[in-house]
């Protein structure tokens, strides 16, 4: 049991209390996070902001420059996902779920592309470039910006994104040596399944109506 507990959390020995206290704290508020999108609940993006606000002081500290410019860009997304959800489309009706246009799709590609080559040109200035976690670094950093970018306009394909990071991110965080955070993204794979379904649940009794 003590080899168990010292394999998944022996990184942290070295980590400060309030460190340790802040990334569960951000964990938990990720969880509530996630938890509200799946629900179409507007209390994804204060929650969110609240994670994502912790995670950027934690990863600049970590040094962690690709997972920072993520929760930098969710803040950010947030607050604009926060507008559209509650943004009015007629007198009673706000933004409905929806399944992306064709120039949407093409936007997500060219964000997808753009966001690898300015993680590609951070990495570079910082001389980050020292092991292959770098690259999965600016894999997934590409899809959750798209990824964010989709639930912010409540397009449906948004989990199709976040699962597919997701389940990238579980050994990438342990292998960090972050294991709250590792156990975090499994959850939310499995949320984000869940949020899929509840999701196009939704949108096909909204289409039926």
């Amino acid at each position: 049991m003590q080899q168990l507990f010292d394999f998944l959390f022996g990184q942290y020995a070295s980590s400060s209390t309030i460190d340790i206290v802040l990334e569960i704290i951000a964990v938990v508020f990720g969880f509530l996070s996630v938890w509200f999108s799946k629900q179409n609940n507007i209390w994804v993006f204060p929650t969110g902001m609240i994670s994502t606000s912790i995670f950027v002081y934690l990863l600049f500290k970590w040094e962690l420059l690709g997972d920072m410019m993520i929760n930098g860009y969710y803040f950010a997304m947030s607050v604009y996902g926060w507008y559209i959800w509650t943004r009015k489309v007629d007198e009673t009706h706000v933004t409905p779920i929806s399944k992306t246009t064709n120039k949407e799709k093409k936007l997500s590609v060219i964000i997808f592309i753009a966001t690898l080559f300015f993680v590609y040109f951070v990495y570079t200035a910082f001389d980050k470039w020292t092991s292959y976690i770098a690259y999965l670094d600016t894999l997934t950093t590409a899809v959750f910006f798209v990824g964010m970018w989709l639930m912010a306009k409540r397009k449906i394909e948004n989990w199709i994104y976040w699962i597919i990071g997701n389940i990238i991110s579980v050994p990438l965080y342990f292998i960090k040596g972050f294991t709250f955070t590792s156990f975090q993204y499994l959850i939310f794979t499995v949320i984000a399944i869940l949020g899929y379904i509840a999701w196009k649940n939704n949108l096909n009794n909204t289409q039926s109506i």
